[in-house]
């Protein structure tokens, strides 16, 4: 028979796996008798759990929820998992990063050996909450090969939309260097010896190989924060968190009314009814685009890019509106423009 604090342990542990547990049920997984369970369930009771009991040849216990909080047992699947969690909200500007450290460091303290060593291995910073999901062996091994500076080798699956198309995985061998939540997905940051560049890959879509690769001399990520780094690839620029397509324009609409709308761009007041706007894409389409949703007419300063752009979308639009198809001649004989 188990010592009677193990054993406690033990009771607890299973009535926090299932709604309720029939007292026959608990006495024969813990081997003892039925009065001994009773005695082990006024324990935890003593402790601050609250357990109801239900009697009658089908009686049992249900734990319920209490007034105060009470020690907890975690598996080490559990155990992991709160861990990640709990370093994630500790880094994500929610205002409960103290907290979350507390907590962290206190479930630490407390872990087997086997555990705190994974745990240990387990580094990264986060943007926002993660949403996609991701295997947990897959983020701790990603973690440690960072902190071992070990190349990692994987399968990462390719996605499209063109009938034919081959998506068979792309074997990858990239010296990995930050793993970072953002947009509700997970980003590994590394540089690839072969292509001699940094490369970003979702780690939802990476199939790590069984060994690591060589050990690597950490680099520097461009411009030194990999956070803007990030960012940066996300809308597509070389060189830093800059748009890879800037422009200016005029537009017929009080700076007032754009400047709410304009979050990374610049508007500066030109008279009552119009403001010059300074706004970045990741395309000349795409700028066009976002400056048309203001529904007021648009004076192009620079590029000449941008000038072409909206002439682009200009003659899509005509054609969405039944007008002259693309190089279709106008009754003059001229090409139709927009």
């Amino acid at each position: 028979m188990p010592k009677t604090s193990s054993r406690v342990l033990t009771l607890l542990s299973l009535l926090q796996t299932r709604r309720d547990w029939p007292g026959r049920a608990l006495a024969e997984r813990l081997d003892v008798s039925a009065r001994t369970v009773r005695r082990d369930v006024d324990r935890l009771r003593e402790l601050g759990y609250r357990i109801r009991a239900s009697k009658g040849p089908d009686g049992g216990y249900r734990l319920e929820a209490g007034d105060e909080l009470p020690p907890l047992l975690f598996d080490d699947e559990q155990a992991v998992a709160l861990s990640v969690a709990l370093q994630a909200a500790a880094l994500s500007a929610a205002g409960i990063e103290e907290a979350a450290l507390r907590a962290l460091t206190s479930v630490r303290q407390v872990m087997p050996v086997r555990l705190r060593h994974r745990l240990e291995a387990l580094r990264f910073t986060t943007v926002v909450d993660a949403a996609v999901p991701v295997a947990q062996d897959t983020l701790v091994e990603v973690s440690a090969a960072i902190r071992a500076c070990e190349e990692l080798r994987f399968d990462y699956a390719r996605v499209g939309d063109r009938p034919g198309a081959d998506l068979s995985p792309v074997p990858r061998r990239v010296q990995p260097h930050h793993l970072i939540a953002a947009q509700g997905r997970w980003y590994l940051i590394g540089w690839d010896a072969g292509r001699e560049d940094w490369r970003v890959h979702r780690v939802d879509r990476m199939t790590l190989r069984s060994h690591r690769g060589a050990r690597f001399t950490p680099r520097v990520v461009p411009g030194g924060d990999s956070h803007a780094f990030l960012r940066g690839r996300f809308r597509g620029a070389t060189d830093g968190e800059k748009w890879p397509c800037r422009g200016k324009v005029v537009l017929r609409a009080p700076a007032s009314r754009v400047i709410p709308f304009v979050s990374d761009g610049v508007v500066e007041p030109v008279g009552a009814d119009s403001c010059l706007v300074e706004l970045g894409a990741w395309s000349w389409g795409a700028l066009a685009a976002l400056l048309l949703r203001f529904e007021v007419d648009v004076e192009v300063v620079e590029p000449p890019e941008l000038t072409a752009a909206f002439a682009e979308i200009g003659q899509r639009v005509s054609i969405a509106a039944g007008g002259e198809r693309r190089g279709e001649r106008s009754p003059q004989g001229s090409a139709s423009a927009v």
